[in-house]
């Protein structure tokens, strides 16, 4: 998979892919990471890459023929999934993650100043996500958290199929379980008897269990929309 970023700061998005999975991913040959900057087309001797909005108000908003500049430098193609970062879009869900991955090219473009000029969404691309209810100062955060999430799931990035399976958001849209290791008490809390019992059926059940009772109480609208069984009632 390739990745690209349009971005005015590619010295903030490119060095944070340089740690972790991200960077044994890029190493292993599984993904590429790149980046066009929009100021690296303008013609004007200051670079310029906003103006003020039409209809007036505060702020500078991003010019649209720059950002298609730079995609088009990022060599898209038809088949390109060309991301839009943005406070007003959906919310980014594992299941996009899930459904970009099947893209061989992914471009994130990352608005900044008031805005980005809406023909870039209506125009140049295919999707556009948020990550919450909240605004940042660019979405070059944003689309750092989509590309790990897109990426983790690659095959071939992380030990096996199953590290990702019983992730929060994951198969049937529950929160994941909780997890221990060493040592087996900790600030007087032991690890639940069930984890040491060696009985595999009691500890899966265990689990579920504990995903069900996390969801409901800590996030009921995925709750009230997880795929459900009679088992999954008869734990709760």
């Amino acid at each position: 998979m390739r990745i690209d970023f349009v971005t005015l700061f590619p010295e903030l998005v490119l060095p944070a892919l340089e740690h972790s999975m991200m960077s044994r991913a890029a190493r292993a040959g599984i993904v590429k990471f790149s980046a066009q900057n929009p100021r690296d087309f303008a013609t004007d001797k200051h670079k310029t890459v906003d103006d003020s909005p039409y209809g007036g108000g505060p702020g500078m908003v991003m010019m649209a023929p720059l950002v298609e500049s730079a995609l088009t430098a990022c060599e898209r193609t038809s088949a390109t999934a060309v991301v839009l970062t943005d406070p007003a879009a959906p919310l980014f869900t594992q299941h996009d993650a899930e459904s970009l991955g099947k893209f061989e090219h992914v471009v994130f473009v990352c608005g900044h100043y008031e805005g980005i000029d809406e023909r870039v969404r209506t125009k140049l691309c295919t999707h556009a996500f948020s990550i919450g209810d909240f605004v940042l100062t660019g979405g070059e955060l944003p689309a750092l958290l989509m590309t790990d999430g897109i990426v983790r799931l690659l095959p071939g990035v992380l030990g096996s199929q199953e590290s990702h399976e019983d992730d929060s958001h994951s198969n049937s849209g529950l929160l994941g379980f909780p997890l221990y290791t060493k040592p087996a008490t900790f600030l007087g809390e032991s690890v639940p008897e069930v984890l040491t019992s060696g009985n595999h059926q009691k500890i899966a059940q265990w689990r579920r269990q504990q995903q069900l009772i996390r969801t409901k109480k800590d996030r009921p609208d995925l709750f009230c929309t997880a795929d459900l069984s009679p088992d999954d009632l008869d734990l709760l």
